[in-house]
């Protein structure tokens, strides 16, 4: 369904499994200084115990937010979440994220939308590491049940602080 091109069509940069990637896949260049809804990112270089587990719960939260902004078709914020993954896709050949994440849109259905909107994470179903967080599908909690068929199991990555989805 048209929710996997949001998330496994971006790229594989992590070099996780991808779904094939017959649809348009998003790209653009890392974020420039565009804010996003997710909480603030630790400026801490190496992380405590409990520093790593909120670092995890910083994942979480801007994984959330990217999907609440696809379910929004906000293109600014999933571009930016997404920067990373966009920007393999794009150096494999795919068009600029602001180009092709549109046509990804349209193949999302009304019900996927509006279960993006607030879609949710559970935690006890993720994996956590300092640097790298695997949200698998299963873990999405939506009013609208997600498949990794349709949404696509994501991996997020602490970059400069920041988190991202990078497959």
């Amino acid at each position: 369904m048209g929710a996997a091109l949001l998330i496994t069509s971006c790229g594989s940069e992590s070099g996780g499994t991808a779904s094939p990637a017959s649809s348009p896949a998003p790209a653009t260049s890392s974020a420039t200084a565009q804010p996003s809804t997710s909480a603030p990112a630790s400026t801490s270089s190496a992380p405590s115990t409990s520093a790593a587990a909120s670092t995890g719960g910083d994942a979480v939260e801007r994984y959330e937010a990217f999907m609440h902004a696809a379910g929004r078709e906000d293109l600014a914020t999933v571009c930016e979440i997404a920067g990373p993954a966009a920007k393999q896709a794009e150096d494999e050949g795919m068009g600029p994220c602001e180009k092709t994440m549109p046509m990804a849109f349209q193949m999302i259905s009304p019900a996927q939308k509006k279960a993006l909107q607030t879609a949710t994470v559970d935690r006890s179903k993720i994996k956590e590491g300092a640097k790298k967080v695997e949200i698998p599908a299963r873990a999405v909690k939506a009013s609208v049940k997600f498949t990794a068929g349709d949404l696509g199991d994501a991996v997020m990555e602490n970059r400069g602080g920041k988190w991202y989805v990078v497959d």
